[in-house]
């Protein structure tokens, strides 16, 4: 018996294209290079947070007061000889 005539039986089918080893090493790299960079944003995401909440739970300082300054106190003419 023979079987029915189809697309899939008449015609071999076709191959998607195979891409090549170049192709195939950029997309690799790509990908692990965008992981690598989206796993880095969220540490510094994650450790800014972090930061930012250990800044809001510490006291605000007091405002550092105004020093006076002191004057030098000239001495007139006692000076020694020597």
């Amino acid at each position: 018996m023979t079987q029915a005539i189809t697309k899939d039986t008449l015609f071999r089918p076709t191959r998607p294209n195979a891409a090549t080893k170049a192709d195939i090493t950029d997309r690799t790299a790509r990908a692990i290079i965008d992981a690598e960079a989206a796993r880095r944003e969220a540490k510094t995401e994650r450790l800014r947070q972090a930061r930012l909440e250990m800044e809001a739970q510490q006291p605000k300082p007091a405002p550092a007061k105004a020093k006076a300054r002191k004057t030098a106190v000239k001495a007139g003419g006692a000076r020694r000889a020597g």
